[in-house]
């Protein structure tokens, strides 16, 4: 599982685990953990930054609509995992 950093406006480091990924209406979404044990705590991560920017630039989804919309998607997609 990729570990990346993510840099707060204040300059504090947070590290997350990339449980998926994918790309919804021409925006990436990330779908993250703080931690890789059975009380993690999930996050979901929009880039706000331009297609032809080489650094992405993220931000927690807040809005309800759009994480319910975004969450059911990573849903599906986990359940598609085949874990044998």
């Amino acid at each position: 599982m990729e570990k990346i950093t993510f840099f707060a406006e204040d300059g504090t480091a947070e590290e997350f685990y990339v449980e998926e990924q994918t790309r919804i209406g021409g925006v990436n979404y990330l779908l993250v953990s703080d931690s890789q044990g059975d009380e993690a705590e999930a996050y979901i991560l929009k880039d706000l930054s331009e297609d032809s920017n080489p650094e992405a630039c993220y931000e927690f989804v807040e809005d309800e609509e759009e994480l319910d919309i975004v969450w059911k998607v990573f849903q599906q997609m986990m359940e598609e995992v085949d874990f044998c």
